[in-house]
């Protein structure tokens, strides 16, 4: 009998030694609950975004999610708190947008886009389109006679942004030195104010999310001249791309969950795994075809490299100018 115990305890060891065993024993999951973190308001895109998924998430995790808000500085003060807490897979920000590819470029900001978190999954990607008054005679027919109202007052023609150093004011920064004109910037508090100022014929041109328009992009209020977009937007077909107009510029509204540095690979499969599930269910779904848009998913490195992609061409741009 003794002998038995013994070799059903050697067994047990030697076992646990596999490798396989091994990673099954130290498999990581959460322990308390997550903290979402949304750099912006209650309401808005980000925070709309975050909300869904976690919803539909909720039953695959065995802790809590819970979305918190950290409003501030476009999204900086968030990432900067996310930047500095323990990479322990327990705190995640939602990231892509201007915090992520934009601001860095304008300014120094209090982390290292590229190097300060670690990309876990992008959950959208929704196009951005510019636009002008539209009606029964829109402000400009298509994108090439606002480029040559432009260049007929360099630095007057005005546009509308959702504030300074965001990534709506970087797109007319790369239109700017694809096209070799310069535009009128006035910056507003959000892509809402920004879109309504357009309306009231306070600006002559704006770029605004696709999830940002709703109904009033075929309401005929607006005339949508191009997407800055690598293909046709499927809940806009009509509209060209900017590439297809001659401007090579891809600069979508990114959105999904980075972590700090330093989480491990069990840490971020985990999330990534139950979020990208999340992703198959009938609430994200209802969702992304309200937004009409195609999929956005990529996995973490994926997600990184376009980040890290558009970051650069807009440091580009403003170098060269």
């Amino acid at each position: 009998m003794i002998a038995t115990t013994r070799r059903v305890v050697l067994g047990g060891v030697a076992a646990l030694s596999m490798p396989g065993v091994v990673r099954a024993q130290l498999r990581w999951a959460p322990t308390r609950p997550i903290q979402l973190i949304v750099g912006f308001a209650p309401g808005g895109g980000s925070d709309i975004i975050a909300r869904t998924i976690a919803e539909a998430c909720t039953p695959l995790f065995p802790v809590p999610l819970v979305v918190v808000n950290r409003p501030g500085a476009g999204g900086a003060l968030a990432a900067e708190q996310v930047a500095r807490v323990a990479p322990d897979g327990h705190t995640l920000i939602m990231a892509g947008g201007s915090e992520s590819t934009s601001l860095p470029a304008h300014r120094e900001v209090p982390y290292d886009p590229k190097r300060s978190f670690r990309a876990v999954i992008r959950l959208t990607r929704n196009t951005h389109l510019l636009s002008c008054k539209g009606g029964a005679s829109p402000r400009f027919p298509d994108l090439h006679a606002a480029v040559a109202a432009a260049k007929a007052d360099p630095g007057g023609l005005p546009h509308g942004s959702s504030g300074i150093a965001t990534l709506s004011h970087s797109i007319f920064i790369l239109l700017s030195r694809k096209a070799g004109t310069e535009f009128l910037h006035v910056p507003y508090n959000g892509g809402g104010p920004a879109l309504q100022a357009l309306l009231a014929g306070q600006v002559a041109l704006n770029v605004n999310a696709s999830d940002e328009l709703g109904g009033i992009a075929t309401s005929g209020e607006l005339k949508l001249l191009a997407a800055a977009a690598a293909e046709r937007s499927p809940g806009y077909p009509d509209v060209p791309t900017m590439r297809e107009l001659g401007y090579d510029i891809v600069a979508d509204n990114m959105k999904g969950w980075v972590g700090p540095a330093g989480m491990t690979d069990e840490m971020t499969s985990y999330l990534h795994d139950r979020f990208r599930e999340g992703m198959r269910s009938a609430t994200w779904n209802r969702f992304t075809e309200r937004l009409g848009e195609a999929d956005g998913y990529a996995d973490g490195p994926g997600f990184q490299r376009d980040m890290d992609g558009l970051l650069d061409s807009i440091r580009a741009a403003i170098r060269g100018g």
